[in-house]
């Protein structure tokens, strides 16, 4: 048995003594979680009311608010377009306000304020019914459960399910009160304003009862205020209202558009902003400085408080170019020969009239008006605008531009401007003469060319300018760039081109095809826009023409916007930030005896002793004036039927001319389009006579 290995008991000085530091690993956290807990009681004792009073104390944000746009006023300091003051209910939305809480302001302001003006919609009524807990409950358990929970169990999305609990709420025909249906529209507009946006609950038609009342208990109306908002005053009614443009709606709002940008320069979703034209142009000069205010939200994130920080400032003002007297004057002797037109039964295919008058020094309008007309309904409409956005074929009255033409590229001179009157026979087609009989003259020269309004003269002219090869009956010819030989001489007075007006929307009008499916040039074409009966032009663009002609040859930038200031409420200025300077965009190199053969061509046309002279019916109009008319054919244009190969033959009349002729101040362009064939009645004179004779006695 001595093999067998004997086993020794063990060692007590050998035990682990692993049980030991567990034992003081456990007694340092017991140490340490009794400090802890004797170091949260010591806070809770000792600073237990300034952490509660923490937690309890409002934030402070900052919000913003509208302030009156800018005025604008006339030249003579009346108010074309103000601001009327009006009492409104506003409210401040506050932090993750609930639903419930929402439907709870309503119900209490409904109580005060009536929004019967405003129907709610089925959606709207189902909203604020389900505004209350117990009603979405109620109506949620009528959706089965099967479209409330997917085919996992899981629910579904709130998106999924919130428009067929709507649809249970409306299928059961609940009957709302008077009161409800107005809690309903406060309860919509609450619950789409943005956080600490402050919107309008009521701000039209508000009565004193209805503020008195709102007064007494904002206590208990958290965010609810009392504030003044603004709308747009016309005094003038709608005299310029198509160039003073519009203002969106609250409602409304930022427009789609141009959205995203309003948002990066500092907009709420539901400001009003300048829509159209001078609105929309100035905005950022109009729209003024915000109201800062100081907003508390307490710590269940209602409004508590709104102090004003920044009271803001209004938008700056506007005054025009334009007298409201002298407007007024030009719209309604435009409305009323336009309504003689249609007595005369000459306008079942006409587009309406259009008139300008401008410093012909400085290119300040003066005036402005249109008539637009509807030849399906019979229908006009003020359409000032159209001055700016509409193009017709004008006919004659571009003459002075050919001229001019004709001179600077050494065609003719001012000692030798003499042409054959000899018609224009092209091959295969109708000979292209002047109004009067073939014959009539032998010859012509330049200024007695433009009295007579001789068509003749200004293709004899083009043939010669852009070196044609031409025999009568056989053979015409011309370089491929005449079209652009003439339309580079008719841009430097305007024609064709955009003016640059202080306005948005302007054209820069239509130009005819230059060559044929084959690539050649249209010479027939050529010769028609020589005097006039091709490309289409705007209004403003034959008044920037006539007034290069009328100040020498300056071609004069338009503008309404005469300065930028602040204004008293008379009209006075008080500081003016900006000033408008005449600035010209271009000039016209001629000399004195070349620019001498149209200005003596222009006052012929008024005071000449021709009889094919074509305004000598003006020349009674103290002090004198010069002037150019035209007569361009044309063809009406049914929208309804725009394949048609016949349509029915139109004539416009049109008009430029300036005064005094031997000192210009204003020029004025008028333009009665599409007018029937065979009309022999002068309405583009009895505007310009008006136009004329109505300034005089105003500043004479």
């Amino acid at each position: 048995m001595k093999y067998i290995r004997q086993i020794k008991a063990p060692n007590k000085k050998n035990t682990s003594s692993i049980p030991v530091r567990m034992n003081i690993i456990l007694g340092v956290i017991l140490v340490l979680f009794a400090m802890l807990v004797g170091q949260l009681a010591y806070l809770q004792i000792a600073y237990g009311g300034r952490f509660e009073a923490e937690v309890q104390k409002s934030d402070q944000k900052i919000v913003s608010t509208n302030v009156p746009r800018g005025v604008m006023y006339d030249s003579k300091g009346r108010i074309l377009v103000g601001n009327q003051p009006n009492n409104a209910i506003t409210y401040t939305k506050g932090i993750s306000v609930s639903t419930s809480k929402i439907k709870e302001i309503s119900d209490a302001l409904s109580q005060y304020i009536d929004l019967s003006d405003e129907d709610p919609t089925k959606r709207d009524l189902a909203d604020y019914y389900l505004g209350d807990p117990k009603n979405l409950a109620k109506m949620t358990n009528r959706v089965p459960r099967s479209k409330r929970y997917n085919a996992d169990g899981d629910a579904e999305a709130n998106s999924v399910v919130y428009p067929l609990i709507v649809e249970e709420v409306e299928q059961q025909n609940i009957k709302f009160t008077k009161r409800q249906k107005t809690a309903a529209m406060i309860f919509k507009k609450i619950s789409g304003a943005y956080q600490l946006s402050t919107i309008y609950l009521k701000n039209k038609d508000l009565t004193d009862d209805e503020l008195a009342k709102v007064g007494e208990h904002l206590d208990s109306l958290p965010g609810v205020g009392i504030g003044t908002d603004w709308s747009r005053s016309y005094p003038n009614g709608n005299s310029m209202r198509s160039i003073i443009g519009s203002v969106s709606s609250e409602k409304a709002g930022l427009p789609e558009d141009n959205l995203s940008y309003y948002l990066t320069q500092g907009y709420s979703r539901n400001d009003r902003v300048g829509t159209s034209y001078l609105e929309k142009e100035y905005e950022s000069i109009l729209k003024g400085s915000k109201t800062l205010s100081q907003v508390e939200v307490s710590a269940n994130n209602e409004v508590e408080d709104n102090k004003v920080t920044y009271a803001g400032a209004k938008g700056s003002s506007l005054t025009l170019t334009i007298d409201s007297k002298y407007q007024k004057m030009a719209e309604d002797t435009l409305t009323r020969v336009y309504r003689q037109a249609q007595s005369d039964g000459t306008t079942q295919y006409s587009d309406g009239a259009y008139a300008v008058a401008m410093n012909s020094q400085t290119g300040a309008i003066l005036a402005i008006a249109g008539v637009k007309h509807n030849p399906k309904t019979n229908k006009t409409v003020d359409d000032a605008l159209g001055v700016i956005n509409r193009s017709f074929v004008m006919g004659s009255v571009v003459k002075g531009a050919t001229v001019a033409g004709g001179l600077l590229s050494g065609t003719i001179t001012p000692a030798n401007n003499t042409l054959p009157d000899t018609p224009i026979y092209l091959p295969a087609t109708p000979v292209k003469k002047s109004v009067y009989p073939v014959g009539t003259f032998g010859s012509l020269t330049a200024p007695s060319a433009l009295e007579v309004s001789s068509n003749i003269y200004m293709m004899q002219l083009t043939l010669r300018w852009v070196k044609a090869n031409y025999v009568p009956n056989k053979y015409i010819a011309m370089p491929s760039t005449a079209f652009e030989t003439l339309r580079k001489n008719f841009a430097q007075f305007g024609l064709g081109q955009k003016t640059g007006i202080d306005l948005p929307g302007e054209v820069g009008g239509i130009t005819g095809r230059s060559f044929d499916e084959n690539g050649n040039v249209l010479t027939g074409s050529v010769l028609d826009l020589s005097y006039g009966n091709y490309d289409a032009y705007t209004v403003i663009q034959l008044g920037q023409y006539v007034s290069t002609i009328a100040n020498g040859g300056y071609k004069m930038k338009p503008y309404l916007v005469k300065t930028i200031g602040e204004n008293a409420n008379d009209g006075k200025t008080n500081y003016v930030y900006a000033r408008t300077n005449p600035k010209p965009q271009s000039s016209i190199p001629w000399s004195e005896s070349q620019y001498n053969v149209i200005k003596q061509g222009f006052y012929n046309v008024v005071h000449g002793s021709n009889g094919w002279g074509t305004a000598h019916s003006l020349a009674d109009i103290k002090p004198e004036i010069a002037a150019k008319t035209g007569t361009a054919q044309s063809f009406y244009y049914d929208p309804d039927n725009p394949g048609n190969v016949t349509p029915p033959e139109t004539i416009t009349l049109s008009f430029v001319g300036y005064a005094p002729a031997n000192k210009p101040e204003i020029a004025v362009a008028v333009v009665f389009p599409n007018l029937a064939s065979g009309n022999t009645q002068h309405y583009n004179l009895d505007v310009a006579r008006d136009l004329f004779t109505n300034y005089f006695k105003l500043y004479k």
